[in-house]
């Protein structure tokens, strides 16, 4: 995996991606979307996360541009959904994503999923176009698994940058971590929190209030020290604030003991179409 760096805001990043960011998913209120979209980039985040079936990019777009920072100050990714995955509709479809958004360019575009219309060759195809024409920084893939991240690095004539997956402390992804290293893949964390679930882990508890943190700032901060990139979905500026405060935690070494320790496998996260 690459160094990481400080970017000039001190938010630690990778290859100029933002190690925490804001998740979207089921940010469907247009008014909140687009006044939490503002109040986390005025916070200090720089990574907003979205997708074509979350059906908020315009608001997600309309956000940052409220927002009192640079669009070239902000990583931006969405994501091409499961029926616009052949050739034609990559490209067709990532247009209208940019539209959306109100933006020339994605910092990062991702195969939402292995499924659908996916099809390595002509949709790695598409996706290297639109990196070759500027139109996309970085191409990622999305809830792949190892053996699917493998044939993605060797199909693609773009670098395949980012594999983002559920991931949090009751389901830690040991495959997809090793796999990322060997890829030289960064793995970004959706569902952090596990949808609320870390908050009752006894571990997780101890662990917070041994560092007089929250529960969803040590789980944020195990993910960092495991060199994902969790993209938290907040709306509230409580929340964003308290998740944002993650990048204060310094975990010690008993601390990711214990919290490797819990040993849960629990998936938030599991449609009939997934390739598990």
């Amino acid at each position: 995996m690459s160094q990481e760096q400080q970017t000039p805001d001190s938010v630690p990043s990778v290859d100029g991606m933002p190690r925490l960011g804001l998740g979207t998913w089921q940010n469907t209120d247009p008014d909140q979307c687009r006044e939490s979209v503002q109040t986390a980039l005025e916070t200090g985040y720089r990574h907003v996360d979205t997708a074509q079936a979350y059906d908020n990019e315009v608001e997600v777009g309309d956000g940052i541009a409220a927002a009192d920072v640079d669009r070239d100050d902000v990583f931006l990714a969405t994501k091409i959904w499961t029926d616009n995955l052949s050739y034609d509709d990559v490209i067709h479809t990532a247009r209208e994503s940019l539209n959306r958004l109100g933006v020339d360019y994605l910092d990062l575009l991702y195969v939402h999923w292995p499924s659908g219309e996916y099809d390595a060759e002509d949709t790695l195809a598409a996706f290297a176009e639109l990196y070759d024409d500027g139109l996309i920084d970085r191409v990622g893939v999305s809830n792949f698994l190892p053996e699917q991240v493998r044939e993605a690095t060797e199909v693609c004539d773009a670098p395949i940058f980012a594999n983002q997956v559920e991931m949090h402390p009751l389901l830690p992804q040991e495959d997809l971590q090793a796999c990322a290293e060997r890829e030289d893949v960064n793995l970004v964390a959706y569902s952090p929190l596990a949808r609320g679930r870390v908050f009752d882990v006894p571990e997780i508890q101890a662990v917070a209030k041994k560092h007089d943190a929250s529960a969803a700032q040590v789980s944020l901060a195990w993910l960092l020290e495991k060199g994902a990139t969790p993209i938290p979905k907040a709306t509230s500026e409580d929340h964003i604030r308290d998740n944002w405060s993650s990048l204060s935690i310094e975990l010690d070494e008993d601390d990711i003991e214990t919290i490797d320790g819990i040993d849960r496998q629990e998936r938030q996260v599991d449609p009939g179409f997934a390739p598990w």
